[in-house]
């Protein structure tokens, strides 16, 4: 699934669907590794919501405990 020609005819509900969950599943996982890529590189909220195009709050919500998280348990190592 590189391009739009690739994926599942929407004729095909079964496969579009499951097309869409899998892009779903994958632009998640790539916008949670570029956010915490940007605040390690020093980016601000203000900076990654604008790139996310959300508001400060809605991008802080979203990735800031994970963030943490992740950030916190390479520190005990």
């Amino acid at each position: 699934m590189t391009d739009i020609k690739s994926l599942p005819s929407p004729n095909n509900p079964e496969e579009a669907l499951a097309a869409a969950v899998a892009l779903r599943y994958m632009a998640d996982k790539l916008e949670r590794k570029a956010v915490k890529e940007a605040i390690t590189q020093g980016w601000s909220w203000s900076q990654v919501a604008e790139a996310l195009g959300v508001s400060k709050q809605a991008a802080h919500k979203r990735h800031a405990a994970s963030i943490q998280n992740t950030i916190g348990s390479k520190r005990k190592k």
